[in-house]
């Protein structure tokens, strides 16, 4: 007689994040630790990375399923190895890309008495909120939505409605992140064709904030706040105050093309790479140093670069690519008192002076620190590990509100068991 297989409920696994970057895919595996103060305080297990289809992501968005797939699944595999369990069958991710907007959409309701705003209510006004949207564009996805205020008996507040608030005429007003039909398409069947389940998506921007918010306090998010989410394709500018998404932006222009345009110099791509973290500045102001820097390039021959020159070719670039931001950026300054630079190509020296100099608020790196513990390695410090600790930290709430429920299987094999199922059931058989 076979054994019944025990239901692996999501609460027993570790809490895994995935980042789909653009040249890679990221997998962070985490526990919660429970402290004292009740603070949110996390272990990192471990951490893995594919680079087997670098072309597979393109600017943030899944552009090949299966060779993507292939990475979920790869790095899942190598991460579970590394932790020492069996499997690591779901995952959270974020979600950003180029085609990632925002629009103001809302919801009213007559209760006809006064009586209180139940959840179900809420929800019910959700979910219509995000038909409105989708409806009338069938191309496009509602990837979030945020609330941002709420209007109850002709009274704004920002928080929910409290159980005991009885009223009579409701209005729930969101922000709507929204994207192109196919990003979430692409995603789904990427994680279908790796045989594994996305736990919950969130969007890279809510994970940021969340984690920017936890280490410097809500006054940050109360006084308003930006982040510049500087990325290796894609560059993302998002302005927040209180409860509310005041301007969203992608840019598909980031750490690459700087490599790229050190490259045309005559020298190949990972040079230009070893260069730019090594030796690169994000002006010539900067330099101290002035070095001599010989490259020995296998077609050019030898090429001279001085660290001043380098700083040159740099800052034109990051004008190129943050001018048209901070454009728009300048149109937010006198409601917010933060901008916080984070992603993987924020690590390029002296790119805080940089943008400090295009704009009038406090610039600083986003910080995570204060959500791990203390045995953490130094790496998993910096800024290009900010979404990952941030995804983590918002699934440890979504564990915690899912309680007990059984991890959710991946689309691809659903589809596998009842293709099965058909066979033994179907009469010609």
């Amino acid at each position: 007689m076979a054994r019944k297989q025990k239901e692996i409920t999501a609460d027993t696994l570790p809490l895994v994040a995935i980042d789909l970057g653009s040249d890679s895919v990221r997998a962070l595996a985490a526990r919660r630790i429970e402290n004292a103060e009740n603070k949110d305080l996390f272990h990192i297990l471990g951490v893995e990375q594919s680079r087997k289809f670098p072309n597979a992501i393109e600017r943030g968005v899944v552009a090949q399923t299966s060779n993507t797939g292939y990475m979920i699944s790869e790095v899942l595999r190598l991460l579970a190895n590394r932790i020492g369990v069996n499997s690591l069958p779901t995952a959270f991710v974020t979600i950003g890309g180029r085609s990632m907007r925002i629009v103001h959409v809302s919801s009213k309701r007559d209760q006809i008495h006064p009586r209180p705003v139940s959840k179900q209510l809420l929800e019910d006004m959700t979910r219509e909120c995000k038909r409105k949207i989708e409806q009338r564009y069938p191309e496009i996805i509602v990837l979030g939505l945020v609330p941002a205020y709420y209007v109850l008996d002709g009274q704004e507040q920002e928080q929910a409605p409290k159980e005991d608030q009885a009223v009579v005429m409701v209005e729930a007003h969101f922000i709507a992140f929204y994207g192109k039909r196919e990003l979430d398409d692409q995603l789904q069947k990427s994680f279908d064709q790796a045989g594994r389940s996305i736990e919950s998506a969130f969007l890279r921007p809510e994970a940021l904030l969340s984690a920017f918010a936890c280490v410097d306090g809500d006054e940050v998010l109360q006084h308003g706040c930006a982040v510049l989410d500087f990325g290796a394709q894609t560059t993302t500018l998002t302005v927040f105050k209180r409860t509310t998404y005041l301007f969203n932006i992608v840019l598909p222009q980031g750490g690459l093309h700087i490599t790229r345009a050190i490259a045309q110099q005559g020298i190949s791509e990972p040079t230009a790479e070893k260069l730019k973290c090594k030796y690169g500045f994000a002006s010539p102001s900067q330099v101290e140093r002035n070095l001599r820097l010989s490259i020995n390039d296998s077609v050019n021959g030898e090429i001279i670069f001085t660290s001043a020159s380098l700083a040159g070719i740099i800052e034109q670039k990051l004008e190129e690519i943050l001018s048209p931001l901070m454009q728009e950026f300048a149109k937010y300054e006198d409601r917010i008192e933060t901008l916080y630079i984070t992603g993987g190509g924020s690590m390029l020296n002296g790119l805080d002076a940089f943008v400090q100099q295009h704009t009038k608020v406090k610039v600083l790196y986003g910080a995570h620190d204060t959500l791990l513990d203390t045995t953490t390695d130094a790496k998993y410090f910096e800024p290009g590990y900010s979404s990952l600790v941030g995804a983590i930290l918002l699934g440890s709430d979504y564990r915690a509100e899912h309680r007990g429920e059984p991890v959710k299987k991946s689309k691809w094999v659903d589809r596998l068991k009842d293709g099965t199922l058909k066979i033994f059931l179907d009469d010609e058989y």
